[in-house]
């Protein structure tokens, strides 16, 4: 008996969850694009060098062009769509804004999902390729330019506009590690008024 080529399959994306038939080769990026109708991520080489269709899934960066549909079922999906919070901007969507991290903009939804896994992991300690010291205990280098170039090595902007990219994911970073503080300093300094 010849088996099915086929699923149905409950993908969850953005919070939300989808139901849809699926044959077994469909990317994520088609599913999204083709099926759904979430175009933001963005149909580039097709081969997983340019970074353009980049999701985040489970929060690690993801070309959707390389992921089988059927294989992302269960995990968390987060697409463009899906990073702000309501009306207000995720930091690095408002860097991107504020420092012209982009021209074209065809790259850019990929960009940001990448910057934001970016700054995720950098914030965990992961080294990378440009980090000098990789010790754990070394902690988190300083996420200079050469450290956010080689993070963001994976994402092509065809229209060069790289500077104003690695300057935005900077600014995010500074400010997503201001909120983080401010957020982790907030119940102590709580407990210490109370005491």
């Amino acid at each position: 008996m010849a088996r099915s080529t086929s699923s149905v399959i409950t993908l969850n994306i953005n919070g939300e969850k989808f139901t849809l038939p699926v044959d077994h080769r469909t990317t994520l990026l088609d599913a999204l694009r083709e099926r759904l109708d979430l175009t933001g991520t963005k149909k580039g080489c097709d081969q997983g060098q340019c970074g353009a269709c980049t999701v985040l899934l489970d929060g690690r960066r993801s070309v959707a062009c390389l992921q089988l549909a059927v294989a992302a079922e269960g995990r968390e999906i987060t697409t463009i769509e899906g990073v702000a919070d309501g009306d207000r901007l995720h930091p690095v969507q408002e860097a991107f804004l504020d420092l012209g991290g982009f021209q074209c903009g065809y790259c850019t939804p990929g960009q940001i999902c990448s910057a934001i896994g970016v700054i995720e992991e950098h914030a965990a300690g992961w080294p990378s390729a440009a980090t000098g010291d990789v010790r754990p205990e070394a902690g988190p280098p300083p996420l200079t330019a050469e450290e956010i170039r080689e993070r963001m090595s994976g994402n092509l902007c065809r229209c060069g506009a790289y500077v104003s990219i690695v300057q935005a994911v900077a600014r995010a970073a500074a400010a997503t590690a201001r909120t983080g503080a401010a957020d982790q300093s907030s119940p102590a300094q709580s407990k210490e008024a109370v005491a």
